[in-house]
């Protein structure tokens, strides 16, 4: 459920100012909550209002959290800091916000209509996997490991477990899945795109993430009466659900992954990503009743060790004859 433009360095915040901070462990936790609620929520949501009205609620109410509210008002006054300029840029943005916001978004809305919020949260633990297919192919600085293309073949062989291959699929939307899949596919593309266009731009990840969550605001905006009508009522409880999905599940927790970056550094952060189908299976199965099979537990954990796997990095160089490796 990532969605920051630019995860790779953040600037520590200065040291004239401490400020006492929420300790990461607990923002690392409240972030693994949200996200993993947010599958629950877009089940919640798209039983009063259809999957693209969904994500344009949910865009609207984080970019609201992002750009108008306070918090981020206070962040960029303090950091003098100003939404990017220039039309390259602009434009780049534009796409990063289809990839990483707009497309997967809708994507899992309308996944969720036919499958359970568990699966799609599942599904969703499959982005590391399709990452690290990809970037064997686009990304010549990452190299392929014994150990992560090892892991590369033992996350597919959780997601088959998953979907009960040996089953022939039965009793599994093929569609839904598939829709799952393609969204958590997205945003490793996403990923990909946004460091080779937007890497080393000089704009902070604050600004750029608004920026690109105001860009895909636009998009839904301008795609969602073109394939959907006006409800002709507005259910409460799928209302507050997209509400919740869009401050919590996309605003808020965009500024503590931000902040947990800024922090702790990217790859502590993104370790989020294994706590999000524990969570969302848990709240599926206990909130909403959805079905589990012993499947789909098991397929997780086979799933979640794999993308484990495949972020492992080659140690180091060791040093020779006294002398301490290059450090930029």
């Amino acid at each position: 459920m990532s969605t920051v433009t630019s995860p790779s360095r953040v600037a520590p915040a200065s040291s004239d100012r401490p400020r006492r901070r929420l300790d990461w462990r607990l923002r690392f936790a409240a972030l693994s909550l949200i996200w993993g609620f947010s599958f629950l929520l877009i089940k919640v949501g798209t039983q009063g209002y259809a999957p693209f009205q969904v994500t344009l609620g949910r865009l609207v109410f984080g970019t609201a959290v992002l750009a108008a509210a306070t918090v981020l008002a206070a962040a960029m006054a303090v950091r003098r800091e100003r939404l990017p300029r220039g039309a390259r840029t602009w434009t780049h943005l534009t796409i990063a916000a289809f990839l990483l916001n707009a497309l997967p978004f809708s994507l899992f809305a309308y996944a969720e209509l036919t499958i359970p919020s568990a699966l799609a949260g599942i599904c969703n633990a499959t982005s590391p996997l399709w990452g690290m297919a990809l970037s064997l192919v686009a990304l010549s600085e990452d190299r392929p490991t014994r150990v992560r293309v090892a892991g590369l073949g033992l996350g597919f062989l959780g997601v088959l477990t998953v979907l009960g291959a040996w089953q022939g699929f039965h009793g599994l939307d093929a569609t839904g899945t598939a829709l799952a899949l393609l969204a958590s596919l997205s945003y490793p593309v996403g990923w990909i795109y946004v460091r080779r266009t937007l890497a080393g731009t000089g704009h902070s990840h604050l600004s750029m993430t608004g920026a690109q969550l105001l860009l895909a605001t636009v998009q839904l905006a301008v795609v969602t009466p073109l394939f959907t009508t006006l409800p002709t009522r507005l259910p409460l409880t799928p209302l507050l659900a997209i509400a919740a999905l869009g401050a919590l599940g996309t605003g808020l927790a965009v500024l503590l992954q931000y902040g947990l970056v800024a922090e702790v550094g990217p790859t502590t952060a993104q370790m989020v990503t294994y706590f999000i189908p524990v969570i969302a299976t848990a709240a599926g199965v206990t909130l909403l009743g959805e079905p589990l099979a012993w499947s789909t537990p098991v397929g997780a954990v086979i799933v979640l060790t794999g993308a484990a796997l495949t972020q492992v990095r080659p140690k180091p160089r060791t040093q020779v004859a006294g002398v301490s490796p290059q450090r930029g």
